[in-house]
């Protein structure tokens, strides 16, 4: 059995963490899984959108604590693993964000700690009705540092602090509401409402996507002013594109444009 299983269909690749009994927690084993399926998609010009999901009754409980805990038996008291395990959690959830095709998380049960870190770092998601999110760290004594990275830059600062220091689940209403998932629906749709999103990405014309992907965390970073000037040289890129011209003289004439990629 896979910890992590892959199927492609209609241009989509599902990623389904696969380690149910251990509600899919970010294990060692879990994130080297992940690390190479993002290395494997950087080039993969066959898949143009990426869904996550998690088997069983959860999508992802965070770090493995078992795993963690043995790590302390180091000489360093763990410090050189912790060390690496963090770098290496920050890797995939960078990784998600730097690929070309659009991510979408597909969130069932509860993601909680690296869990919620997951979902805040992929481009969209959609939640079942149901659905708990939390940065429960601080009810351990583990104050959750490196999820707050990609939380407090999903939602209003206020409310990312309040789940941090607090330690509470917010439901997908609220995840929604605060900008945390797209989109709640409910359980029986939600594979076929994440599908159907995913499908709607990759209709598009998958140069300008990847394009618009990049540049939107790019000029996410930059002063207002830079921000223009970037985006205009990117437009500049993506008008002299031809397919883009296909596009835009499809959209004039009232046809369906025939796109090359």
């Amino acid at each position: 059995m896979k910890i992590l299983e892959r199927h492609d269909t209609n241009a989509v690749c599902h990623l389904r963490l696969n380690a149910p009994e251990r509600l899919n927690a970010l294990s060692d084993e879990m994130l080297a899984a992940l690390q190479d399926q993002i290395d494997a998609l950087q080039s993969d010009t066959s898949v143009r959108v990426v869904v996550i999901s998690g088997a069983g009754k959860a999508f992802c409980a965070g770090h493995d604590l078992k795993q963690m805990t043995a790590g302390r038996q180091a000489e360093d008291g763990g410090k050189a693993y912790f060390k690496d395990l963090f770098d290496r959690c920050a890797a995939v959830m960078m990784g998600l964000q730097r690929l070309p095709q659009p991510v979408i998380a597909q969130a069932h049960g509860i993601a909680t700690a690296a869990g919620c870190q997951l979902v805040a770092s992929c481009d969209m998601a959609v939640a079942a009705t149901g659905t708990r999110f939390g940065v429960n760290g601080v009810n351990i004594g583990l104050f959750c540092s490196t999820p707050m990275v990609a939380l407090s830059r999903n939602i209003p600062r206020k409310h990312a602090f309040e789940m941090l220091v607090t330690g509470q689940f917010i439901d997908a209403a609220r995840a929604e509401e605060l900008g945390l998932v797209n989109k709640v629906v409910a359980p029986e749709t939600l594979e076929a409402e994440t599908q159907a999103l995913a499908e709607l990405v990759a209709s598009k014309l998958g140069s300008a996507v990847r394009t618009g992907k990049s540049a939107f965390y790019e000029q996410a970073q930059m002063s207002v002013q830079d921000a223009y000037a970037y985006t205009g040289d990117v437009m500049v890129g993506n008008m002299l594109d031809r397919d883009t011209e296909e596009g835009i003289g499809a959209f004039l004439e009232k046809r369906t444009p025939d796109w090359s990629q």
